[in-house]
């Protein structure tokens, strides 16, 4: 799962991204409006969810909010600022904001805020995902094989999440990258090809046949 953040302080933003990290998301974030909403626009399908201030440089988050969803771009959007009342609220969630959260806040909160949005996409999404013997669960992070627990890093847990969730579907290492890790990371690194070995070894598929190598694309999923 991948998250946005638009948050004109640096210091909050580098905290939720870290914050987020820790539990398993692949987290960017933007400094001003106009690139936040810039953004969405163009990379909106690259997200799962968009944590958006209200007040920032350039362009506010309600306008951000008008502005996507006068594009039909349904992407979920967690408003999060210092503006409390009542009207405020209801603006914000009129402005096309799935949910709204005030300053100062609890991580927890925010964390559970983030999954119940998550829990409701435009497409309903399984509690648990399978895949031939494997089973996986997004809420408990647990894995299992033919009932036997998997331990994986929060890392591998999410590449074979997102490989589950694509399962039969031939997928690139760029869109693997651009999924698991961040905007920032290093496209030319191996790391994806280092962790399906590891996560390959892990599930006990020495030979590659639940996560298949398909030459020139990247990799698929078999059910």
């Amino acid at each position: 799962m991948r998250i946005l953040v638009v948050e004109d302080q640096e210091n909050l933003a580098r905290l939720v991204k870290k914050g987020l990290e820790s539990e398993g998301f692949a987290v960017d974030y933007v400094l001003d409006g106009e690139t936040g909403e810039r953004r969405i626009s163009m990379n909106h399908k690259d997200y799962d969810l968009v944590i958006l201030d209200w007040m920032l440089p350039q362009k506010n988050g309600d306008e951000i909010c008008r502005e996507v969803r006068s594009k039909k771009i349904d992407l979920p959007i967690l408003m999060l600022t210092a503006r409390d009342s009542a009207k405020d609220v209801a603006s914000g969630l009129d402005a096309g904001a799935d949910d709204y959260l005030a300053k100062p806040f609890s991580f927890d909160v925010l964390l559970a805020r983030i999954r119940a949005i998550l829990r409701r996409p435009k497409s309903a999404l399984p509690l648990e995902l399978k895949a031939g013997e494997i089973t996986l669960n997004p809420a408990t992070k647990k894995i299992e094989r033919n009932g036997k627990e998997i331990k994986l890093t929060l890392k591998e847990f999410s590449l074979l999440e997102y490989m589950m969730r694509n399962k039969n579907v031939a997928v690139s290492r760029e869109q693997i990258l651009s999924n698991v890790w961040d905007f920032a990371f290093d496209s030319f690194a191996n790391v994806v090809d280092v962790h399906v070995t590891n996560l390959r070894r892990k599930i006990g598929d020495a030979e590659g046949k639940i996560i298949e190598t398909v030459r020139g694309v990247g990799y698929r999923m078999n059910e």
